[in-house]
């Protein structure tokens, strides 16, 4: 049974960059949240994403020769740590790396994230924080004394950046205005979802679905925000009753361990049965990685656009760091 939310129309939203959208950029110190930005702050963002596409087209920059990047990850990841990196030696800087910052012989020794960032912020000119703690990069930025960037923190809590390259993917392919969006999969816990939806809330005329097992439902925060900016949304426990009537389907995994019925995964799975109820023209977008939620079948359809999305990533957080490091030096 769906729970249909009606709001009223946001004033002020749109998708076209404003004149402010300048000013309005060297206003972003950290990349914390999702809630950070404005509709101008998107646009520009998005305005510089594509100047990068031809920056790596011609095989990069040496603009930020001089700038160091640190990533600082306490938990494992491939994709976001390579693209960070990959980002910052394409714009000619960098990069300081670990991806076990939780073995350091100071963190064993329980030396708390705080003293780490005030010390690799004096080796680095940016430095990019995964955490496993909800608010984790928060409290980084709060003493760091170079620009921090949050690449994940905890279970419920956010991943701006991979909802930024998320939302450029679709901005690529349609208005932003009057899109309606199907979240799909594990969504308490799951930050990509989270920040999408924050992202998302800046537009007219959007409608959100929230497809999820009824446990694993969006968290009241979000929905609490949604109700505030007069968003739209459905709270929905089968993707089959709103498939048919979305712009984008954005997919999710749901770990089995969750579960009680391991049959309960494919409810929530896009395979060949599911595209055949997709609108033409839909667009089926996942932060990968994937595991049955998402059947190998439908990477030959021309509406799978993950792996699009995936090099997108290169191309906003270039741009992100250009922005971020021009405010540090303004």
């Amino acid at each position: 049974m769906s729970n249909t939310i009606l709001a009223p129309a946001k004033p002020g939203a749109t998708n076209h960059l404003e004149p402010e959208a300048k000013c309005d950029a060297m206003k972003l110190r950290h990349l914390i949240e999702s809630q950070q930005f404005t509709v101008p702050l998107l646009m520009e963002l998005f305005h510089r994403s594509r100047g990068m596409e031809r920056v790596v087209a011609r095989g990069g920059s040496l603009d930020y020769q001089n700038k160091i990047l640190a990533t600082l990850f306490y938990q494992p990841s491939t994709r976001t740590r390579f693209c960070f990196e990959a980002a910052m030696q394409r714009l000619g800087g960098k990069v300081l790396s670990t991806e076990h910052a939780g073995t350091f012989s100071s963190e064993v020794e329980a030396e708390q994230v705080e003293d780490s960032i005030r010390i690799i912020g004096s080796y680095s000119d940016i430095i990019v924080v995964r955490h496993p703690e909800a608010g984790g990069a928060k409290r980084a930025a709060q003493v760091s004394p170079v620009p921090v960037i949050n690449a994940g923190d905890g279970e419920g809590g956010q991943h701006p950046t991979q909802a930024l390259l998320d939302l450029y993917t679709i901005y690529r392919e349609r208005p932003l205005v009057g899109l309606s969006v199907a979240i799909v999969g594990e969504l308490d816990k799951g930050r990509t979802a989270r920040s999408l939806a924050y992202l998302l809330a800046k537009f007219e005329r959007v409608k959100i679905y929230f497809v999820s097992p009824p446990q694993m439902q969006m968290k009241p925060d979000i929905l609490e925000y949604l109700n505030e900016h007069g968003v739209r949304y459905e709270l929905e426990s089968e993707i089959d009753r709103v498939i048919g009537e979305v712009d984008v389907v954005y997919q999710t995994r749901i770990r089995p361990e969750r579960v009680r019925d391991r049959h309960e995964l494919q409810r929530y799975a896009i395979d060949s049965t599911v595209l055949g109820k997709m609108k033409a023209d839909a667009l089926i977008l996942h932060p990968l990685p994937r595991t049955v939620e998402l059947d190998k079948t439908v990477d030959d359809d021309s509406r799978a656009l993950y792996f699009k999305q995936a090099a997108n990533g290169l191309y906003v957080r270039m741009a992100l760091l250009t922005m971020l490091l021009e405010r540090d030096q303004s």
